[in-house]
């Protein structure tokens, strides 16, 4: 055991020695391994989406052939379809038994390992947690496969960069590299896995280096994507072109409707999500649960199950005059799948909302498409040509997202015609998302958590640590009717330079400082006369208990002062404790260096 452990210590040391012996640049190493990342990725996509394929034929062609029915057509035994995501509820059991820490966290989860703790992601989840996502898709989970291949190409990218000693900022690059291998991979789409890696991995943060080895990983994706599966895309739309300039108009109404109907999935998500929580019943319990509500919504709307790439292909063919797209049914569609994928990433069963998200765009814009061609018969209106814009316009507005949506779309379409609409709505809808929602569908569980991605790492171990974790409760006070002569015996004896003044009562009435006392310690008539109260600061900056660190140390930066007193939030007058300057900094060492040793 211990022979083996030092071999596999001194292979890592030569891989990381490895650069040094041929004399690779930092640079040049970096787009090696892009590279191989790239064909990695390539390869884990193809891994992951036939393994979607065989639990799927297990469970639903499989299914079907052996109780003689069809979701295609209504008869008594499609209610089986009832217990299809159920089974994938009750095959998550042991992993999550087993393999909890796994699965736990999902994108943003992801996204915050990433970006706040050294992108330091480990090996195993890449077969746990694609297992897993694969169960929940292929049984009809309603759900998504783009997050978890971002994860799963992110972790090839972090066990190399972990693997030659990386330096953190490169090791975010590598893990980027991999999550855009993933998405190009899956769409048929290099640029928009760069545009995926940039904007929604690394959080837009946009350097020359990175670039060029985020574009060679997508691109080597991408070629082994091709040479496996063909030329095509998870994917297909036809082509479509504006009819005439005032359906610019209706493509800017339509970017509106999308950007509310994206905050209140948002919004929804999340309520469906807390509810699931609150249920009393055992964690291994909520997936089987999970399962067979979304399989109640399945017997009426079948549509629902699983990515719904197919169903999102023949929306967007779909002509004005078909009886099998009505505007209302595809309007009763956006709310099944929108409760289907919070009832399945709720309960537990793993899986993406990239996939949800264009889904909801497409029927959506669909239903838009739908009803315009009713109310205008003689425009020539294309439905799937909305359907396609609103794809990426959801897509856009609910992961605030836009260059990712538009450059997708484009390489799906590889159409001209489209990219001013899709453009539009795009923009629009994630400006109406972000009036309504200042945080994305992954980054609003992380600031339900008092996690912002954006503010950095030293920043959100601020906003981790409360007041009252950090006050000190036994306050020197003064009470507020101490001559200046009694003050100036007292600060004699003590090390503090501020001190908080209270009434009779015990109540907060001021704060005095060493320095407001020095402009008249020389007036020695004055030192029976004048009592603290009279040079004391009345309007006191104050703190509570249940504030972070983050917005104590704003309000010391702002008014330049070194202590807060803690007071109650009832009454503003009660001190509970004071917090200084030096107490926040050496919670915050602490906690950083807690931080660290935890990420080793």
């Amino acid at each position: 055991m211990f022979s083996a452990h030092r071999t596999s210590e001194r292979l890592r040391q030569f891989m990381a020695n490895l650069p040094g012996h041929f004399r690779i640049s930092e640079n040049t190493f970096l787009i090696i391994l892009a590279v191989i990342i790239g064909l990695l990725g390539g390869l884990g996509n193809y891994a992951f989406r036939k393994t979607i394929e065989f639990v799927h034929w297990g469970m639903f062609e499989q299914g079907e052939h052996l109780l003689n029915f069809s979701l295609d057509e209504w008869s008594p035994q499609r209610l089986a379809v009832i217990f299809f995501p159920a089974i994938g509820g009750i095959l998550m059991v042991p992993l999550w038994h087993w393999f909890g820490e796994d699965l736990k966290g999902g994108f943003a989860g992801f996204l915050e390992r990433v970006n706040l703790r050294g992108a330091k992601l480990r090996l195993r989840p890449i077969f746990t947690r694609g297992f897993a996502a694969a169960i929940t898709i292929g049984t009809g989970g309603s759900a998504g496969q783009e997050g978890p291949i971002a994860t799963i190409g992110g972790a090839i990218g972090s066990q190399f960069g972990q693997m030659f000693k990386m330096s953190g900022d490169r090791l975010k690059v590598l893990v980027a590299c991999g999550a855009a291998a993933g998405v190009a991979a899956t769409f048929n789409a290099p640029i928009a896995g760069v545009f995926f890696a940039q904007e929604i991995v690394l959080l837009s943060a946009f350097e020359l280096s990175s670039f060029t080895s985020i574009v060679i990983a997508s691109g080597m994706a991408t070629v082994v994507s091709r040479a496996l599966l063909g030329n095509t895309s998870e994917l297909y739309a036809p082509h479509y072109a504006v009819q005439s300039f005032w359906e610019f108009g209706l493509y800017v109404l339509l970017g509106l409707i999308i950007g509310a109907l994206a905050a209140a999935f948002i919004d929804t998500h999340f309520r469906i999500k807390d509810r699931i929580d609150a249920v009393k019943v055992h964690r291994l319990a909520k997936p089987i649960i999970g399962g067979l509500l979304v399989g109640l919504i399945g017997v009426v709307f079948p549509q629902v199950f699983g990515n719904g790439y197919d169903f999102i292909e023949t929306v967007l063919v779909s002509d004005p005059h078909s009886v099998q797209f009505t505007w209302y049914l595809l309007g009763a569609l956006v709310l099944a799948k929108a409760v289907a994928t919070s009832i399945t990433l709720g309960s537990g069963l793993p899986g993406g909302m990239f996939a949800p998200c264009l889904y909801l765009g497409a029927v959506a814009g669909g239903a838009f498409g739908h009803l315009i061609a009713q109310i205008f018969p003689a425009a020539g209106i294309t439905p799937g040509a909305y359907a396609l814009v609103g794809m990426g316009a959801f897509l856009a507005a609910a992961t605030h997202s836009p260059m990712t949506a538009i450059f997708l779309l484009f390489e799906i379409t590889d159409s001209y015609e489209v990219i001013i609409p899709i453009m539009l709505t795009c923009v629009i809808g994630t400006a109406m998302a972000r009036h309504f929602k200042k945080d994305s569908l992954e980054t609003l569980e992380l600031s339900r958590a008092g996690i912002d991605l954006e503010a950095g790492k030293e920043r959100n171990i601020m906003k981790s640590l409360l007041v009252g974790e950090v006050m000190v409760s036994d306050v020197e006070t003064i009470p507020e009717n101490m001559t200046l002569g009694q003050f100036a015996d007292f600060i004699e004896q003590t090390k503090h330079t501020n001190f908080p003044l209270v009434d009779a009562n015990g109540e907060l009435t001021g704060i005095i400082s060493v320095q407001d006392f020095m402009g008249v310690v020389f007036e020695r008539d004055l030192m029976d006369l004048v009592v603290v109260k009279e040079l004391a600061t009345e309007k006191v900056t104050t703190a509570h208990v249940n504030e972070d660190l983050d917005q104590a140390m704003r309000k010391i930066g702002y008014r330049n002062i070194e202590q807060l007193p803690v007071v109650d939030r009832e009454t503003h007058r009660k001190l509970l404790g004071i917090i200084s300057r030096r107490d926040m900094v050496s919670a915050y060492n602490r906690a950083l260096m807690s931080r660290t040793l935890e990420d080793q």
